[in-house]
């Protein structure tokens, strides 16, 4: 059967499965909101500056249960934002200088349409891979490059912000560090806590701000089925604290006596991956010196926070336990079911060919991807084009992850990332075997000289 005769399936798309969305409880929601004038009018207007205070409140409430950290999480460490991408860029806008701001360091392999956003701010030709190691950041590696960054500035005599005003609500950063500590996209690498804790205090050191896309912290699951069913993982407690958690208590804590109160980390959390994309509603936690500043970005001071009406559907969702049930009752199961069928369908056609795999003995495991090595130096792009044309099977080549314009960054030639969140769980097996048999094929040099069908690709695309 050539390409154009089989069903498309899709593994790079990193979008929920249509199913998956909460559209029952998102009309009951909206019902309720919309018939209460109490909620709808406020709903309806432009909101305050920090966001929708009842939604507020239920995540501080919400996330506190979850990580379960020292202190009680308020709602002035809370900031709603129009999602995880649109808060990267206003915090950019509030603290950092496209001047004074020395380099934006990314955890490599990357989310790769943020190198964009980075970009878009003034940040091009300063974007620098730091790579993962076995606990999800090669510590070292920063360390020398942040050394080498501020001998830079100290020559050039970049000593103070050059473009930004100073304003008593926001603090200019010398470094911006960005990662995606739990489950990364791509590579699904968690962080060990030991990492974190070295990355607040080389933060400390080097004025630096931690961003972190915190994501997918309440999609996980144990790998097995029987760790799972017999109760060896409570999923509804986070694996690890987040960076902000460890900011906040760390020998201190991120409001110390002498520090400036804004704290090096910042957690960018959003409802896209468990509400949905379309929502377009998130939060940012921080010290609430980090979250009011943030609350007064231009925009929000202009139209108030983003996505008010969406923040009244949210908040009575936290609020009735319906977010929380669809998490724990459709989210987790449904996901869990499908990386563990992907994951057998790797083991069965992939491994035996020498594909190799990222922390492949965790016990807890989550988000939409898997990340893994081709054999024998296959390249990734070849593959992904050849996957396209012989199988019509779209997968992500790790070329696509690398930090974009950092000539010396990490490489991932023979890398693939592959979602298992988007396409109906009896295509995934298929997808994997479809794969196979191209890095197979590109093994045994069979298909060097492939003449490709009537197929110009043009169903694949690149979002997330």
């Amino acid at each position: 059967m050539v390409a154009a005769q089989k069903p498309l399936i899709n593994l790079l798309r990193g979008w929920p499965n249509p199913k998956l969305l909460p559209a029952p409880q998102l009309k009951t929601a909206s019902q309720s909101v919309l018939s209460n004038p109490d909620v709808f009018v406020p709903g309806l207007q432009y909101g305050p500056d920090p966001g929708y205070e009842p939604l507020r409140e239920q995540i501080a409430s919400w996330l506190h249960k979850y990580y379960l950290p020292l202190e009680q999480i308020s709602p002035e460490r809370i900031c709603i934002t129009g999602g995880a991408s649109q808060n990267l860029a206003c915090i950019l806008q509030v603290f950092t200088d496209p001047v004074y701001t020395r380099n934006i360091w990314m955890v490599a392999p990357t989310y790769f349409l943020a190198c964009r956003i980075f970009e878009d701010s003034g940040f091009h030709g300063r974007l620098r891979a730091v790579p993962e190691d076995k606990g999800g950041i090669d510590l070292d590696f920063l360390r020398r490059g942040l050394r080498e960054s501020e001998k830079r500035a100290e020559l050039e005599g970049n000593n103070v912000p050059k473009l930004k005003p100073n304003r008593p609500w926001a603090r200019v950063y010398r470094h911006i560090i960005y990662a995606v500590p739990t489950f990364s996209n791509p590579s699904s690498i968690t962080m060990s806590l030991q990492h974190r804790e070295e990355l607040v205090r080389l933060a400390r050191e080097f004025d630096a701000l931690i961003i972190t896309d915190d994501v997918y912290d309440h999609l996980q699951w144990a790998v097995s089925v029987s760790a799972h069913s017999s109760g060896n993982r409570d999923a509804d407690h986070a694996i690890l604290p987040r960076i902000v958690d460890v900011d906040r208590r760390l020998e201190g804590g991120a409001e110390r006596s002498g520090s400036h109160g804004f704290g090096n980390a910042v957690s960018n959390g959003s409802f896209s991956k468990i509400v949905a994309p379309g929502s377009r509603t998130g939060w940012a936690e921080g010290t609430p010196k980090f979250a009011f500043g943030l609350s007064q970005t231009g925009s929000s001071r202009s139209g108030g926070a983003p996505s008010q009406l969406a923040s009244t559907f949210i908040a009575d969702m936290l609020a009735s336990g319906e977010l929380q049930k669809h998490i724990r009752n459709v989210l987790r199961p449904a996901y869990a079911a499908r990386y563990r069928r992907m994951l057998l369908a790797i083991e069965r056609y992939l491994l035996p060919l020498g594909v190799t795999m990222a922390q492949p003995d965790r016990d807890v495991v989550g988000g939409y991807f898997i990340w893994f090595d081709l054999p024998n130096g296959l390249d990734a792009d070849l593959v992904a084009r050849r996957a396209m044309e012989m199988e019509n099977v779209i997968i992500a080549e790790g070329s696509l992850f690398e930090v974009s314009n950092d000539a010396k960054g990490a490489r991932f030639p023979s890398a693939v990332r592959v979602c298992f969140s988007w396409e109906e769980e009896d295509c995934l097996a298929e997808g994997i075997e479809r794969l196979a048999n191209v890095v197979r094929c590109m093994l045994n040099g069979e298909c060097s000289d492939f003449v490709p069908s009537d197929n110009n690709g043009s169903s694949r695309d690149q979002h997330r």
